[in-house]
């Protein structure tokens, strides 16, 4: 597993080295670098949504994981932002602190999620659609608490924000199609690539905003500002290992504790850039976090597999 979880990850790097290039060169512009977000956020994660739910068969025991899945990341996921909120409240007017509250919970389940979970349980197809269930928890969050937090602004708490948002949306095309069991490949040829390749983009296309963030901002920022380490560190590790503690005596499978365990050790998400993108916000701390972390991750996911290993026999 930790040989597995190591060239997962340094292969999922190498596609920053593009982006990186891209600025360097000059051949795509800093202010453009929102544009690819949005093409991320809006076009390809909400096909990458549709795509995992058509991983699977649909079956009575699969809804009934799927739902309790949902429900223990929602709650570890919120429990987590509201806690490190909490105790940086005195110093919220900093939009520093805000994003790093976001930032504790929320991980790249999606896209890096995916492609980890299909290199490090290839035999487990069911963690696919769990990962989607994270992502789906995230996103409500993210376009309505999260984005509250990063902006101070309450109008991301509505019930607009909560149902006119990608994720939803995604899921209403998604779920209806898995409740009826059709799967990928009885959709029409046409229908099937499309969601296929705009879903496959979103790795590629999250790493490439990455690289292409790192190229604007002085490569030193990452490693002296300690306040980074610690939310890293927070996310990447602590985090991680309350949610195993948590769900470690529940009455549920082991792979369903495993499939958890590893979307919680995905580093910062992307989407908390993306949000201080579109709000305008914090954009340079969400942009150190998530870089530190995604290229700490070759070394803390690896290393967390061994729990795992050690505990489940993965």
């Amino acid at each position: 597993m930790f040989i597995t979880a190591l060239f997962a990850v340094l292969n999922l790097l190498l596609y920053a080295i593009p982006g990186y290039l891209l600025i360097r060169t000059r051949a795509v512009r800093q202010e453009n670098i929102s544009a690819f977000a949005k093409l991320l956020m809006y076009v390809c994660q909400p096909c990458l949504m549709v795509y995992s739910f058509l991983q699977v068969e649909r079956n009575a025991p699969l809804v009934k994981n799927m739902l309790v899945f949902f429900a223990l990341t929602l709650f570890l996921q919120l429990a987590m932002i509201l806690f490190f909120f909490f105790c940086v409240r005195k110093k919220k007017e900093d939009v520093k602190y805000r994003v790093c509250a976001v930032a504790s919970a929320f991980g790249n389940c999606a896209f890096l999620g995916v492609p980890l979970l299909e290199k490090m349980l290839p035999n487990y197809p069911e963690a696919i659609v769990f990962s989607n269930m994270f992502a789906i928890s995230m996103n409500l969050l993210g376009w309505t608490l999260s984005s509250y937090i990063i902006s101070l602004d309450r109008k991301y708490i509505s019930v607009k924000k909560l149902v006119l948002n990608p994720a939803v949306l995604s899921c209403i095309v998604g779920i209806p199609l898995f409740a009826l069991g059709v799967t990928l490949d009885e959709l029409p040829s046409f229908l099937s690539d499309f969601i296929t390749l705009l879903a496959r983009m979103c790795t590629a296309l999250c790493m490439l905003v990455m690289g292409m963030r790192l190229a604007t901002i002085p490569v030193r920022e990452l490693f002296n500002k300690p306040f980074i380490y610690g939310v890293v560190f927070v996310k990447q590790v602590l985090y991680p290992l309350l949610a195993l503690l948590a769900v470690y005596f529940l009455p549920v499978e082991d792979n369903m504790k495993v499939t958890l365990f590893i979307l919680c050790c995905a580093p910062i998400a992307a989407v908390v850039q993306n949000y201080a993108e579109l709000i305008g916000k914090g954009q340079d701390t969400a942009a150190n976090l998530v870089l530190f972390g995604t290229f700490s991750s070759a070394i803390t996911i690896p290393l967390m597999s061994l729990i795992v290993t050690a505990l489940f026999g993965v």
